[in-house]
């Protein structure tokens, strides 16, 4: 039956947005550099009940409205704000150079922007010392957004990790590029040669992925990951925190990680942060794995995860962790009550207020994971 609002009943509050953490750079958007312990609400430069996407980088953050519009702030040095210039900017700003281009998603890298239009297109700005912003033969960085022609197709998904971003078109095809995965393959397996997509500073197609359609790419800070319309997810690129599910202390390749690490369940939803990821599944469980001495995974370790790289067997240069496998959440409080959107990245925090019949029906999971682990500790979830 529904329910059918009364008139003593209160009205929910509307959205608010707030930012706190780290702030050197102003990344929080406050006009300041002064680190924010507390949350502090943002006002002014969009209503928050417009925000369709939050984001942030190594020192800068983004906002991409309902409307197709994209805000900045933060550290510019390279460029990567997109505004023309590469002062350090402490208010969220309009990127006035994309006013006539409705964008849909935004990644942040360290130093980096990669950003998606409504029309599929890809642009970059930022860093181009690895390579990151898909154009080899472009300046070592660049200060407003340029396209990456390479990338004809129409793109649905972009990720950015610390060097390297990827892209997931329309046909379900994963591309690469950025160095910033090589250096760790290049130490961790000695003798072997690299795929191209790894060392490439253009997109270059991922093999390994050909027998799957990819709807959803993810990076974290040296790993990648897609996954696909069969709701299987594909991970490769560093293990250093177990963040791979693997044996090994790198994968040059995709490698899927097992149905049975989440309970034969498909999954719906991925996050990556720097060093741990979170999955949801079909029927609304939530599984986390990789870094966890930060309290990133939320959940209490089993004596079996807690590993260090070290131990492992000399003898196989590609051997990793023992065991590092997903394990599931038995609650998430904030990050599943409907209506809220969460930032772990200690840029900012969007939530509506529900009431608490409300807050009981856990709906879906609707929660930004960190690109930086380290910013916000999320420690195990109590009721």
């Amino acid at each position: 039956m529904e329910h059918e609002p009364c008139a003593s009943e209160a009205a929910p509050a509307a959205a608010a947005l707030f930012a706190w953490g780290a702030n050197s750079y102003g990344q929080l958007g406050l006009g300041h550099k002064e680190d924010v312990l507390l949350p502090q609400q943002l006002n002014d430069f969009c209503k928050p009940e417009c925000i369709r996407r939050i984001t942030g980088g190594g020192g800068h953050s983004a906002v991409v409205t309902d409307g197709g519009g994209l805000f900045v702030c933060g550290l510019n040095k390279d460029g990567q704000l997109g505004l023309g210039h590469t002062e350090d900017v402490l208010y969220f700003t309009a990127c006035r150079s994309l006013l006539d281009c409705p964008i849909q998603q935004v990644a942040c890298g360290w130093d980096f922007t990669i950003i998606l239009t409504e029309s599929g297109q890809v642009l970059s700005c930022g860093s181009n010392s690895f390579g990151q912003l898909g154009v080899p033969h472009g300046p070592r960085r660049c200060t407003v957004p340029q396209a990456i022609e390479l990338l004809s197709e129409k793109v649905v998904c972009i990720a950015a990790g610390l060097r390297h971003a990827l892209a997931a078109t329309a046909s379900g095809i994963v591309f690469q590029w950025g160095t910033g995965l090589a250096s760790s393959g290049r130490r961790l397996c000695p003798g072997q040669t690299l795929p191209p997509f790894l060392t490439a500073k253009e997109p270059s197609r991922v093999t390994g992925l050909e027998n799957s359609k990819a709807t959803c790419v993810l990076a974290g800070s040296d790993h990648s990951a897609s996954l696909t319309d069969a709701g299987e997810l594909y991970v490769w690129g560093s293990n250093k925190h177990g963040q791979l599910a693997s044996l090994a202390a790198f994968l040059p390749m995709p490698q899927k990680i097992e149905a049975h690490c989440f309970q034969n369940e498909k999954v719906t939803s991925v996050w990556s942060g720097w060093t741990h990821l979170v999955a949801q599944t079909e029927t609304g469980k939530v599984f986390t794995w990789g870094r966890a001495d930060y309290g990133q995974l939320g959940r209490k370790l089993e004596s079996h995860e807690d590993w260090k790289l070290q131990n492992q067997d000399p003898s196989h240069p590609c051997s990793g962790p023992q065991k590092s496998m997903p394990s599931s959440l038995h609650c998430l409080t904030g990050a599943a009550e409907p209506g809220a959107c969460i930032s772990f990245e200690d840029r900012v925090c969007i939530k509506e207020q529900q009431t608490e019949e409300e807050l009981g029906r856990i709906k879906r999971l609707n929660v930004v994971v960190s690109f930086l682990d380290n910013l916000l500790h999320f420690s195990e979830p109590q009721i």
